[in-house]
């Protein structure tokens, strides 16, 4: 029998923890531990996961692959010391267009240099919705895909205002608005001292949220407003060869971390079967994410 090949979790958030309770429902993947950058919370995460936690992954032993569950700004800067160790990575970077193709390069040099692969932009969006989208061009290569997201928690931008100064804690919606337009709501609550209309006027001029309508409203508990459920529809409408209103949809309802953590330990496992270098998932053969015998694996699917 195959020996399980280790990944290490780097971070203790939502996506973090999902992706640990994934590693472990896997036929061959284990968990060799957490890697976490706060020392105070080393013994006491440890018991709550009932998994080994290091603030280095070297203290982790062995590890072929880390799951980057932090925040997409933190990748460029995280990731290269893990490939560089020869440690594969998988993040769920979620910035779209130029910065997605500068990281991509980053890691390529990165990987290569290391002799590791880096799978970039593997979460839901982007991630399975970007395959979904290539495959609807398939179908219809002429024609307008418009992506609708929510009504639900968008983790990037959550923790892009958490990481503003003044703010306490933030919950940041995404609400459809129809044909790939969206509305944003984030509910802050402030650190003391901190002014409001500061915290407002960051929020608006973060490239997170400047392209969309935001609102921003003052919270005294964020718990009370959490909902982490999520979900996407996608529409397409275009032309196949020559026939026109060719029409197509794909959507889905998720618990927004779960859903991403367990994209991540399938790119994991699709990490290690690449050459170094960095990939986006359009780039690699599906079955490579997919656990068991490849022959077995078409015969059921195809």
């Amino acid at each position: 029998m195959t020996s399980k090949r280790r990944v290490a979790v780097v971070g203790s958030g939502h996506v973090g923890r999902e992706a640990l309770a994934a590693i472990r429902e896997t036929p061959d993947l284990e968990a060799a531990g957490v890697v976490l950058r706060d020392p105070a919370r080393l013994e006491a995460f440890s018991r709550e996961v009932e998994a080994p936690t290091a603030l280095d992954v070297d203290s982790l032993g062995p590890v072929d692959v880390a799951v980057l569950a932090i925040a997409s700004r933190a990748v460029p800067e995280v990731a290269p010391s893990y490939l560089a160790r020869g440690i594969c990575t998988v993040d769920s970077f979620d910035i779209h267009g130029d910065a997605a193709m500068e990281l991509r390069q980053r890691l390529d040099v990165a990987g290569r240099g290391g002799h590791a692969a880096a799978v970039i932009c593997a979460g839901w969006d982007p991630g399975t919705d970007s395959v979904v989208r290539a495959l609807l061009e398939c179908i219809a290569p002429r024609g307008i895909t418009y992506t609708n997201f929510g009504p639900g928690m968008s983790m990037g931008h959550t923790v892009a205002v958490k990481a503003l100064p003044g703010v306490k804690d933030a919950l940041s919606l995404t609400l459809p608005q129809g044909t790939g337009i969206h509305k944003r709501h984030v509910y802050v609550t402030l650190q003391e001292g901190a002014d409001f209309e500061e915290v407002r006027g960051a929020i608006l001029a973060d490239p997170y949220f400047r392209h969309d309508e935001c609102h921003v409203f003052p919270a005294e508990d964020i718990r009370s407003l959490l909902d982490l459920g999520h979900g996407v529809h996608m529409e397409r409408k275009g032309v196949a060869g020559r026939s026109h209103n060719q029409r197509m949809e794909f959507s889905m309802s998720v618990m927004n971390p779960a859903a991403t953590a367990q994209v991540m330990v399938s790119a994991a496992r699709a990490a290690l079967r690449q050459k170094p270098g960095s990939y986006t998932m359009l780039e690699i053969p599906l079955l490579d994410f997919l656990p068991g015998d490849r022959d077995a694996l078409l015969r059921r699917l195809v």
